[in-house]
């Protein structure tokens, strides 16, 4: 049985057995391997470990069972849970909300959102409490609207700029030395939100490659995974994705279009030859 073979196995005995919540020691024994060489080969394979694949497999299965409308308790015990706080707990890792807030999708939130121009086009902008949930580039208004009420199907969309949101169009104005003052409220995997938050950290005018951003959260093979979860962030600029390129120097795509992150990138450079 060659990698791919005993990673494929792997794969098909989470699928299959994961109401069980098989160990590393009960996963590792189906493909003849150490648990700990099980461990590196599937994490190299996969771009996460054993557990966390089994935790994605179980939390998309718990969230097709309260999409049903069935209880908290009920979910855990047919997604093979030991409690409803096995399920929180496997929620806020995976989703960062918990079963119940995800059950309701957003409801009983309030979500202000308002539409703004920007060096670089009009934006649709929204905030909850708590911060800057949702930035779009924005080329029909109303079908951007409808993105974000898929995105928050039950909360209560108000059309307001708020303090939060005038923070943060500020920085399109020129004041980019303060993004840490601007406040984020995401939602997402732990994997995501591992990934934007290192994004956060590429300088002001300067680009990393996928490679680099991987290895910032030491991971440097999942590559591609972390090309996903860039693709999936949902602030625009201020989460600057803009920022990534490929290994070979080439810019590459861009979910709001390649021109506009060529000018972003362009923008960017000249502010920072300015002040020097």
């Amino acid at each position: 049985m060659n990698d791919y073979q005993r990673i494929e196995k792997a794969i098909v005995y989470l699928k299959e057995n994961f109401k069980d919540q098989p160990n590393l020691d009960d996963v590792a024994r189906q493909v003849h391997l150490s648990p700990f060489h099980f461990q590196k080969l599937f994490s190299d394979w996969a771009g996460v470990s054993p557990k966390k694949f089994l935790q994605f497999i179980s939390v998309e299965y718990a969230k097709g069972l309260l999409k049903q409308n069935h209880s908290l308790s009920e979910v855990s015990f047919e997604t093979g849970l030991s409690g409803t706080s096995r399920l929180h707990d496997l929620f806020m890792n995976i989703e960062g909300m918990t079963p119940g807030e995800f059950k309701n999708g957003g409801e009983a939130l309030q979500i202000n959102y308002s539409f703004a121009a920007t060096p670089f086009g009009d934006i649709i902008i929204a905030s909850t409490a708590k911060g800057i949930c949702h930035l779009s580039f924005t080329w029909d208004k109303k079908t951007d609207l409808e993105s974000l009420r898929h995105a928050f199907p039950n909360a209560k969309l108000i059309e307001q700029t708020d303090a939060l949101q005038k923070n943060a169009l500020l920085f399109f104005n020129g004041d980019w030395e303060n993004l840490q003052k601007i406040k984020l409220h995401l939602k997402g995997t732990a994997f995501q939100l591992k990934v934007w938050q290192t994004l956060l950290h590429i300088p002001f005018g300067n680009v990393a490659t996928y490679g680099s951003v991987a290895g910032g959260i030491d991971n440097p093979k999942a590559s591609r995974a972390v090309g996903t979860a860039i693709g999936d962030n949902p602030v625009a600029f201020l989460i600057p994705c803009h920022r990534v390129i490929r290994s070979t120097g080439v810019l590459g795509d861009y979910h709001w279009g390649s021109n506009r992150k060529t000018a972003m990138l362009g923008w960017e450079a000249a502010k920072c030859f300015a002040e020097h």
